[in-house]
């Protein structure tokens, strides 16, 4: 009775992990956007954190205040990457359910 519901077990972890594997991959073709100072800096990032596009408007720019942009692009990466987590986060629950495992994810 042991071997057998253990073999079920074995089984379902290995389903699991082969479909969070799966969900990671098309994490990828995902993306999420953000952006800082009113849509001025607007950042566009996939499900595996990964910058795919920076976007400037002209009036963001301003030789003589450079650390306003500087400000403005951290905050439109730090937005996506939020962004990013909480993606992640909703598509994994649907296979770990309410069922928490530090450090998985």
């Amino acid at each position: 009775m042991y071997n057998m519901n253990m073999n079920q077990m074995m089984k379902q972890v290995k389903k699991m992990q082969e479909q969070m594997l799966k969900a990671q991959e098309e994490l990828e073709n995902k993306t999420v956007e953000g952006s800082a100072g009113g849509g001025a800096v607007t950042v566009t990032a996939n499900g595996r954190k990964r910058l795919l596009s920076v976007a400037i408007k002209p009036e963001a720019v301003d030789p003589e205040d450079v650390e306003m942009l500087q400000d403005l692009v951290l905050a439109a990466v730090n937005d996506a990457l939020d962004k990013v987590d909480e993606m992640v986060n909703q598509d994994m629950s649907r296979f770990m359910g309410n069922m928490k495992i530090p450090g998985l994810f």
